[in-house]
């Protein structure tokens, strides 16, 4: 794809900084078992990141559009960088929770710059695409940054160090990219309703991925061990889940680009449903199959976010993608802050089962709502909406047909 030439070096600084920032989760609750900090209170902090995150997502759009893509960038990554110097200097819950707070704050707005700048720079005939070149970026950066932690270890101060120094050069790939920085976007208001009328599909995709994505990445270690898994079986069950993400990230995105990207968010949503169903039903404590399981759930249910973000974008207004890219990133963290928690309760009354079988059903009602919005039309009357979604599966010259029509022409998809 040469279109996406022109972004390497803002893929770089992706990569560099999600791969600090997944190292960081990761540490950050292992390091807080070493220092005896209760299970609890690092649930607490973990939850601090998301509030702030929810909280950044609001007030981006206002400092983007004061003082551009790459200042924010730069602003946002220096703080960033030295609140996690801070947490070494002051070992303490209440200086970790503010700490934590402060980055969900500041990487918000550095993932709504990094994607409301590639969203800018692309149209919808390759958007999903280079949205899943981003997630391919992310999901990689972060799997290959998990290995540092056993080559370095968790005492002492020398991973505080390393995830300060991706934070600050990250700064470095971005800063010669200038020439290609979008323009600052016009809306600096954050509204809910204005970002639910761009797509509500997308809106609610972003909440269901929070809702479920999360709470596999916080809670997956403890569905493993309640299977009956090593130590070594846990870390390898959710590195295949985390890494998984990357082997349809791209054909589903090219396909989304070329048909209706509804119809690939309902087979990327059925695909992870159905494995979700699996490992709760027939895996049982059998390490392969959970493998198996948790492989296909990853490779459906992490390309998710970017077919959402794709299909929200391809309704926004120029200059409107910050706003866009903001809201899509609230509406995760609002599933990322409940999710996890509404899980928990399940694991702790129904067993570790309960997590498939919970994100099997928020799945199950998202196909259910993608369907609905498939089928609905302006002016369509409820029977031929059945008929059309018949012969929308149906008719491979129906594909054909919407992959060569231009998106202003075709119908409301939102």
């Amino acid at each position: 794809m040469h279109d996406i030439r022109p972004l390497i070096p803002l893929l770089v600084t992706a990569g560099i900084l999600i791969g600090g920032n997944g190292l960081q989760g990761t540490f950050i609750s292992l390091r807080a078992l070493e220092e005896g900090f209760s299970a609890s209170m690092i649930g607490v902090i973990g939850t601090g990141y998301n509030i702030g995150f929810a909280i950044g997502c609001i007030y981006i759009t206002r400092v983007i559009r004061e003082i551009g893509h790459i200042r924010t960038f730069s602003a946002l990554a220096a703080i960033a960088s030295a609140a996690s110097i801070c947490m070494v200097l002051f070992i303490h819950p209440t200086s970790w929770f503010i700490m934590r707070l402060l980055q969900g704050i500041c990487f918000a707005g550095l993932f709504a710059v990094v994607e409301s700048w590639l969203n800018a720079r692309v149209d919808n005939s390759t958007r999903a695409r280079t949205l899943s070149v981003y997630r391919f970026v992310d999901l990689g950066s972060v799997t290959l940054a998990q290995f540092v932690i056993p080559a370095v270890g968790i005492d002492g101060f020398q991973l505080f160090a390393i995830i300060s120094m991706a934070l600050t050069l990250s700064l470095v790939p971005i800063s010669f990219a200038d020439r290609s920085s979008p323009s600052a976007p016009e809306a600096v208001r954050f509204d809910i309703k204005a970002l639910w009328n761009v797509s509500p599909l997308a809106t609610v995709g972003c909440i269901v991925v929070g809702l479920t994505n999360s709470s596999f990445r916080s809670l997956g270690p403890v569905y493993a061990e309640g299977i009956g898994l090593t130590i070594t079986a846990i870390a390898t069950f959710m590195s295949v889940g985390i890494f998984a993400g990357v082997v349809l990230q791209y054909p589903l995105g090219h396909y989304s680009d070329k048909l209706d990207r509804r119809l690939i968010i309902l087979v990327a949503t059925f695909g992870a449903f159905a494995a979700g169903l699996f490992i709760a039903l027939v895996a049982g404590s059998n390490a392969w199959l959970n493998y198996i399981g948790i492989f296909v759930f990853g490779a459906f249910a992490m390309p998710l976010y970017s077919l959402c973000s794709a299909h929200a974008n391809d309704h926004a207004a120029p200059g409107q993608h910050a706003l866009v890219s903001a809201g899509t990133l609230f509406f995760w963290s609002l599933g990322a802050i409940i999710g996890p928690l509404f899980a928990s309760v399940m694991l702790d009354h129904f067993g570790p089962k309960a997590l498939f079988y919970y994100t099997a059903g928020v799945l199950l009602l998202f196909m259910i709502y993608t369907l609905q919005r498939m089928l609905v039309r302006d002016g369509v009357p409820t029977g031929r909406r059945w008929m059309r979604f018949r012969s929308l599966l149906r008719t491979s010259t129906y594909f054909a047909k919407l992959a060569d029509t231009p998106p202003s022409e075709k119908p409301d998809d939102r």
